[in-house]
């Protein structure tokens, strides 16, 4: 089970950056083309506090983005170590999520994935997220979610 979720720091980059492109990889042929996650600037996110690393056995395990928005906080990328799946890890990052939500005072959190990442389109719903509508944005067809925290 996932031991600490803190702020990335510098020092988790490329531990990061290893673990979104082996967690977006197998994406590519589906989308055909790099998934959005792959192309973003993580230490643009550590030096903006919009990253977060989860620990596990002293290692960094998966990593979440959580952007500010005015009226909720979008879950931006939720990433875990293929190698690791099935942990927990990645329920727990979503938990962190809706207390970092609950916490700046949000009633609010919102996320899209793109329409070809089945597993997530099926997981989201399991666990509470709302879909909200489809359509493109940034060059992707994206599926988007809200869930009231």
């Amino acid at each position: 089970m996932a031991d600490t979720v803190r702020p990335a720091g510098m020092s988790d980059l490329d531990a990061m950056t290893r673990i979104v492109a082996e967690a977006y990889t197998k994406y590519i042929d589906r989308i055909g083309k790099a998934p959005g996650p792959m192309l973003d600037d993580y230490s643009a996110h550590i030096r903006n506090h919009t990253a977060w690393v989860i620990e596990c056995d002293g290692t960094v395990a998966g990593l979440i983005v959580l952007l500010p928005k005015d009226d909720h906080l979008l879950l931006d990328n939720v990433a875990v170590d293929p190698a690791r799946h099935g942990r927990g890890i990645g329920r727990a990052l979503m938990r962190f999520a809706e207390k970092e939500a609950s916490r700046r005072g949000y009633s609010e959190l919102r996320l899209y994935t793109h329409v070809t990442m089945t597993e997530n389109l099926a997981m989201y719903p399991a666990v509470g997220w709302q879909e909200t509508g489809r359509g493109e944005q940034a060059g992707y067809q994206r599926v988007f979610f809200r869930k009231p925290v």
